[in-house]
């Protein structure tokens, strides 16, 4: 990140209706239709990257809640959007790897060398006892996830693919047509574990973190880069955050106190499993849970002055991108497309796709849970 660039600003797709545990209508149906509205104008403002995430179940707003499925929606999304790269979240454990290629390549070349993917080991184990996925311990999700890897870029790279591995098997396969983008769609990752940080570091091109402190983002980046540095590789770095734009800080400090006024609400069912099926290195609180993702961390809440502020601190440590958060998205799409995104200054940065480039063909840089 230079002087000249700025970090890209991206946006959660809100397949869950919403991101608040604490307020049970947040005014934004989990409809394709309210999606499409939040992607269509995201991109006429300026933002970059959507990432949909995969999740069976609904963990923020409950379980008995709809979520839509992340995979047709990516497809749909990249028929009908024309420039934001769209990240869908893939989890291994629910997946066949040599289909995942075949749709990861089809959705790819939809949308013209949009599409990407966020490489996700899963947590969840009621959604796994309730969907039939065999659950395995941390880091052994880790070395499924590595199997699950070796055969998509195989069968994107390789005239024939044959991995035998203990989780992932195919045998002399053949696809295509293979993705527009070369050597394949960026394949961004997040962990906290050593098993997860190693994996993202030897395998990925992204690495995407939870919210956090300046501080600890860049120490984190710094990190990633290293173990990245002692391979020969470069990767580019995202973050999640939850945004209150207002026109005074006191009222952006009056809406964190109505979102994070913790209640027993549905939406916490996950939160057992969350925090100790998963190695985390700071502690998590119920605060921090009431907002998906540990989106308050970052503190992008003021001004548009003070969150473009904030948001440049985090540029100068490494970050290139934010996933954010907000609520209702429509409007607050809105409200921090025209009054933040102008303030960030200089160019967007372009990020080649893979880790290397992006064929010709692709019309914009490239584009679960993290």
């Amino acid at each position: 990140m230079t002087a000249t660039t700025r970090p890209r600003v991206g946006f959660w797709l809100p397949i869950f209706g919403g991101w608040l545990r604490n307020v049970e209508d947040e005014g934004m149906p989990a409809t394709f239709d309210y999606c499409l509205r939040v992607a269509r104008r995201a991109e006429d403002l300026g933002f970059s990257t959507t990432l949909v995430a995969e999740l069976n179940l609904n963990d923020i707003k409950g379980p008995a809640e709809p979520v839509l499925e992340a995979w047709s929606t990516a497809a749909a999304l990249a028929a009908t959007t024309e420039r934001l790269e769209i990240m869908a979240a893939i989890r291994p454990g629910f997946r066949n790897p040599a289909v995942v290629a075949k749709m990861a390549a089809n959705i790819d070349r939809i949308s013209g060398g949009r599409f990407t993917l966020n490489v996700v080991s899963a947590w969840w184990a009621e959604e796994a006892r309730q969907y039939g996925m065999d659950f395995v311990e941390h880091d052994e999700r880790y070395a499924r996830t590595a199997e699950f890897l070796a055969v998509l870029k195989g069968l994107w790279t390789e005239e024939r693919t044959t991995v035998r591995g203990k989780y992932a098997r195919v045998e002399d396969a053949y696809l295509a047509p293979k993705p527009v983008q070369r050597p394949w769609p960026r394949l961004y990752a997040g962990g906290e574990s050593p098993a997860a940080k190693e994996l993202i570091a030897r395998e990925c091109d992204a690495y995407l973190m939870h919210g956090d402190d300046v501080e600890a983002i860049g120490g984190k980046i710094a990190d990633l880069r290293g173990r990245a540095a002692a391979l020969g590789k470069t990767l580019t770095y995202g973050m999640a955050a939850y945004v209150i734009c207002r026109d005074s800080e006191e009222e952006a400090r009056a809406e964190l106190a109505r979102i994070t006024d913790v209640k027993d609400a549905a939406g916490y069912a996950g939160f057992k499993d969350f925090t100790t099926m998963s190695q985390l290195e700071r502690e998590l609180t119920l605060r921090d849970y009431s907002v998906s993702n540990r989106g308050l961390r970052p503190n992008l809440v003021g001004t548009p002055e003070q969150i473009a502020a904030r948001m440049r601190a985090y540029a100068d440590v490494g970050l290139d991108l934010f996933l954010i958060q907000c609520s209702p998205m429509l409007e607050e799409i809105e409200r921090i497309g025209r009054q933040v995104l102008p303030l960030l200054g200089g160019e967007a940065p372009s990020v080649a796709s893979g880790g290397t480039a992006v064929a010709a063909a692709a019309p914009g840089g490239p584009g679960g849970r993290a």
